[in-house]
């Protein structure tokens, strides 16, 4: 990867703390505490699916793919925001800065793409519940899966590429990790017209192909279910997919806040709020939202406990 820089030009330094000196000592209490709780809670939702032969189903499969995920989309971001609240050391290199930033967007991507795929799932189950393993066998998934896998690294792959290719004139990152709008900004001449043309573009097609299927999913659902004779039928089917729909509005309406916005709103303090639901409380309340309100796997907490 080539690196457009001046010769003086080593690196960046995240400044989001440095000007709230006052607030480090509860952030950084926020930041361990959330951390903690996020990786045991996924981790603990990942080991229980793979350990647990009943769980061994495309619903399941995709739960624990999710929560694999998450930890790993936390992990990239919170230890180094750590560190630097820890040691005052808040330099971050050139190259940890861009490997850092295509992780943050490979990870984040396959996020899109599995909310999408768990919604394609419950469609199966609801509406065809007899073909159900039929149309959602694990050789489907795993492609589906490993195509999503494909589509995110070259979609960070390309928005790393765009980001390294520009001659920075600052090096101050109002942020606490290297995001792509916040690296942009410190660009000399920006984006060019037609470069943020296609890179809004392939953006919204990666982002919102997703959003997409999702709603055509429920709809499908919705209309099933409304055919349905058996009022608890529909209940149950409503209650299944409720969760997933929690965590659908709130992953989405961050990302819509965060990179589809007009430059002019842009605020260093409210881009931080928003950046901390993102990356740190959404994927916390992720196993207690969607996996833990879920009867088999509580059973299956149970009984590991008892």
């Amino acid at each position: 990867m080539e690196l457009h820089e001046n010769k003086t030009f080593s690196g960046f330094v995240l400044l989001r703390f440095s000007d709230t000196p006052h607030l480090i000592l509860p952030v950084l209490c926020f930041f361990l505490v959330t951390y903690i709780l996020c990786t045991a809670g996924n981790l603990f939702i990942f080991v229980l699916i793979v350990s647990q032969h009943q769980f061994h189903t495309p619903r399941y499969v995709l739960m624990g793919n999710l929560a694999l995920v998450d930890v790993c989309f936390t992990s990239t971001i919170v230890p180094r925001a750590l560190y630097g609240i820890l040691s005052g050391d808040t330099y971050i290199s050139v190259h940890d800065c861009f490997l850092q930033l295509f992780l943050v967007i490979a990870v984040g991507t396959m996020d899109c793409f599995l909310l999408a795929i768990m919604a394609l799932d419950r469609y199966f189950a609801v509406c065809f519940p007899l073909q159900y393993y039929l149309m959602m066998n694990k050789r489907t998934c795993i492609c589906l899966v490993a195509f999503s896998w494909v589509i995110a690294c070259l979609q960070s792959t390309y928005s790393t590429w765009l980001a390294s290719s520009q001659l920075f004139c600052g090096w101050a990152i109002q942020q606490f990790f290297c995001d792509y709008p916040v690296i942009i900004i410190l660009s000399c001449s920006g984006l060019s017209v037609t470069m943020q043309t296609v890179d809004f573009i392939e953006s919204c097609i990666v982002v919102f192909s997703p959003v997409l299927l999702i709603l055509v999913s429920y709809v499908l659902i919705i209309r099933a279910v409304l055919t349905l004779k058996s009022s608890q039928g529909s209940i149950k089917t409503f209650s299944t997919c409720s969760s997933h729909l929690t965590m659908v509005i709130l992953y989405y309406s961050t990302i819509i806040f965060m990179y589809f916005r007009p430059s002019s709103t842009y605020s260093p303090t409210y881009d931080w709020a928003i950046s901390v639901v993102f990356t740190i409380i959404n994927p916390t309340l992720n196993p207690f939202i969607y996996s833990l309100r879920n009867k088999e796997v509580k059973s299956a907490f149970k009984k590991i406990l008892g």
